[in-house]
């Protein structure tokens, strides 16, 4: 299979943030087509308003009805709404919210077609979204929702540091209602299982974070290392998985235990974020594990105090659309390695059991 066949969906997020400017800037650059087929769902209107506003000559763009029809070598584009809009730099608005919704179910409906490999989401405003999706709290969990997805987590990826979430977006007071052994678990298993279909690591090691200060301080100032973080280490423990913890979060990052580790998991979202986000503001790239269909974004919001001035960083967006090609294919070559995998007895089994 040619590197250019993979189709990669790119949604045009909120038009009047910065999300079209950094994809024009990007596609402008023919090299990324020996790597991907890419497909925009957007509105032709917005992306000829910010080609002229960038005044660029490229990328020229190729109207198909849906990804398959995708040509390997051109910028293609699905016209993700019929309906007119006039874009708005720099506004958050109802309309440009519904815009990006709208882009959004259009990739979602050629991923659950097969149309596409992975999905590559520009940044939206949640507040307006939510205006025509009540509870709608971000791409991932609105996403997982849409393609049957219930075991699914938010992970931060930098060269050196990957970093998941247990919960998202969820306000600090209502952490209990969401923080259970069970759901601790689950997210574990996920993050373990995507460490080894999607990024090709045979044993991988995992660290989770407490929820407390000091991770409890042995129950002085809070319980819930003891009755809900443990319990659920241990039991994927015994499943044979590399996990361990709960590691205190104030001194995890800073004394570099992070390095022994092929990926870190937080209960809440600032836990993880903000030293994820100290090591790599410019460059990260939030991807979700879990699903049938790769999805990553860039790491940043609509900024829109930057649309349409071709000055917004495109480090973390461009390193998003790679990433989702590498995972792509590692995701193939799992599915190949293990395609009819041969029978291992009991007795063998015990014979290689890691002991712990």
């Amino acid at each position: 299979m040619e590197n250019n066949s993979i189709k990669i969906g790119i949604t045009q997020g909120d038009p009047n943030g910065v999300g079209l400017d950094i994809i024009l800037r990007i596609f402008a650059d023919a090299h990324i087509y020996k790597y991907c087929t890419p497909v925009l769902y957007a509105s032709p209107k917005a992306f000829s308003y910010y080609k002229k506003q960038l005044n660029l000559q490229e990328p020229v763009y190729q109207l198909v009805r849906t990804a398959a029809d995708a040509k390997p070598g051109k910028f293609n584009l699905v016209i993700s709404s019929e309906e007119g809009m006039e874009v708005k730099m720099g506004e958050a608005s109802a309309e440009a919210g519904k815009q990006a919704l709208l882009a959004l179910d259009k990739a979602l409906e050629d991923a659950r077609a097969g149309h596409i490999e992975a999905i590559v989401t520009a940044p939206l405003d949640k507040s307006t979204v939510a205006v025509h999706s009540p509870g709608f709290s971000g791409h991932t969990g609105y996403i997982a929702e849409k393609l049957g997805s219930t075991d699914y987590a938010m992970m931060l990826l930098c060269e050196d540091l990957r970093v998941a979430l247990v919960t998202e977006h969820v306000p600090i007071t209502r952490l209990g209602e969401k923080l259970t052994q069970q759901a601790i678990e689950n997210k574990i298993q996920t993050v373990h299982s995507s460490l080894v279909e999607d990024f090709g690591i045979t044993r991988p090691r995992v660290a989770v974070l407490g929820l407390n200060p000091h991770a409890g301080d042995s129950g002085l100032l809070g319980s819930e290392e003891n009755t809900l973080i443990k319990p659920a280490i241990e039991k994927v423990f015994a499943r044979q998985k590399l996990v361990y913890g709960p590691y205190p979060a104030d001194s995890f990052f800073g004394s570099g235990q992070h390095r022994q580790f092929d990926a870190v998991i937080a209960m809440y979202h600032d836990q993880g974020l903000i030293p994820f986000k100290t090591f790599a503001f410019y460059d990260g790239v939030n991807f979700t594990a879990g699903l049938p269909v790769v999805r990553t974004s860039p790491d940043h919001g609509t900024a829109y105090d930057l649309a349409g001035k071709g000055t917004a960083e495109t480090l973390s967006f461009r390193n998003a659309i790679y990433e989702a090609i590498h995972i792509v294919r590692t995701r193939k070559q799992y599915a190949t390695d293990h395609e009819n995998p041969l029978p291992f007895s009991e007795l063998r089994r015990e014979r290689f059991r890691i002991d712990f």
